[in-house]
């Protein structure tokens, strides 16, 4: 299977060449929102869209030939996303401008790439590292997208085809407990702590909170001035959070292919929406909503891919009230053997770090899955015996279990 790489790169434009871009980002923006509010909102189908606006696009607002129908095509891909969410797609910010293959060409001798504008053809040259540079190297990209920085830089972002390493066979796996403390916690005992980022996110939270009371009440002069400040703070935490993810991510993907192990991670889908059904505090809630486990979840994903490790996924349910050592769950629904981040089993005596236990609890849990047919986790009771745990989609790689609730009142071995 194809995977697709977005390669960002700074492009060195001249005086002139930046006026040909900015009057086509104006150009192509406008027209987005011209098609979208003169058109149908049901019509999500690009040739529909094209056959009603394409030459009025090309009138109204100069561009190409191509140019018009990568308007037609981005409108239809918005919609289509917002029809699967139910809401309509309002308006778009202009800045941007995507290109395919017949607009757009990259140049490996020199490092090049040209562009289709308003007022014809120009090339531009690069301003990239090594990273670019050996991902670009050999390759024949076929779709990239213009962006214009708030910083008044411009860049492209450059869609490579790559060919991921066949997934390497091994009967090791590396369980990863994501949470809040440790952002991850693997189960040979590699942690990174969360504390720094929940003191940033409490300081971009007091910071913009302040900002927008002054923006409110103060004078036209500072009301003004706040909002500058708090459109230089957007996206800050944003970014920040990101870059703790991939490296993160990296270390998890580097030590797994080093070991020659396959990754589990716990399923977190919809855990927003049942941890926000318990009674919080406002800062409580914040957190948790802010927590970007899927954007880790997907970095750990697409790098595996690309390195060759295996990643399976697993349901989160017991995983922190399951002793790794002896598999036993404490007998009564309600209490466990975990308090905070500590955990001390009552059936084998076993005590240490909570998040370690977890990680090595899903270490086993992917086992299962990535060797269907080795051992398996099941529960013996006075003359009762039935998997507690059983894997339901082997084949498709995301895999259920179902755990017998008679489980709870016996051990799992």
């Amino acid at each position: 299977m194809t995977q697709v790489l977005t390669v960002s790169c700074k492009l060195k434009a001249s005086q002139s060449q930046a006026a040909k871009l900015d009057a086509t980002l104006e150009a192509f923006g406008q027209a987005l929102n011209w098609v979208n509010q003169n058109t149908p909102e049901k019509v999500a189908n690009a040739v529909k869209l094209q056959s009603l606006c394409y030459r009025e696009i090309r009138a109204r607002f100069g561009l190409s030939s191509n140019l018009a129908q990568q308007v037609c095509r981005r409108l239809a891909g918005a919609r289509k996303v917002a029809q699967q969410k139910n809401r309509p797609v309002k308006a778009f910010k202009r800045g941007f401008a995507t290109y395919d293959a017949r607009i757009f060409s990259f140049r490996e001798k020199d490092w090049t790439v040209s562009l289709t504008t308003v007022e014809g053809r120009e090339r531009f040259e690069l301003a990239i590292g090594r990273y670019q540079r050996e991902q670009l190297a050999g390759s024949n990209p076929k779709s990239a997208t213009l962006v214009k920085r708030k910083d008044g830089s411009y860049s492209i972002q450059i869609c490579v085809e790559a060919e991921p390493s066949p997934p390497q066979r091994t009967g090791r796996v590396l369980g990863v407990d994501l949470g809040r403390t440790d952002i991850a916690h693997t189960s040979e005992g590699d942690n990174w702590n969360g504390q720094q980022l929940n003191r940033i996110r409490d300081h971009y939270s007091k910071l913009r909170a302040a900002l927008q009371r002054k923006a409110s009440k103060g004078t036209r002069s500072s009301r003004r001035r706040c909002r500058q400040l708090l459109q230089r703070l957007s996206g800050k935490e944003r970014r920040f959070q990101a870059w703790v993810n991939h490296r993160i991510s990296k270390a998890i993907v580097s030590r797994a292919k080093a070991t020659n192990s396959a990754i589990a991670l716990e399923d977190l889908t919809g855990i927003r929406e049942r941890v926000n059904q318990q009674p919080r505090s406002k800062a409580e809630r914040r957190r948790t909503n802010n927590w970007a486990f899927y954007q880790l979840r997907m970095f750990v994903v697409y790098k595996a891919a690309i390195a060759g490790v295996p990643v399976v996924l697993v349901p989160p349910a017991y995983t922190s009230q399951t002793c790794h050592r002896c598999l036993h769950i404490h007998p009564d629904p309600t209490q466990s053997y975990r308090s905070g981040k500590k955990f001390k089993c009552g059936h084998c005596g076993w005590e240490g770090d909570a998040d370690l236990n977890g990680a090595n609890v899903i270490a086993l849990l992917g086992a299962a899955v990535n060797q269907p047919r080795g051992s398996w986790l099941a529960c013996q009771l006075q003359g009762y015996r039935k998997p507690a745990l059983y894997c339901e989609a082997v084949q498709s790689r995301v895999v259920y279990f179902e755990i017998h609730p008679l489980a709870r009142a016996g051990s799992l071995r």
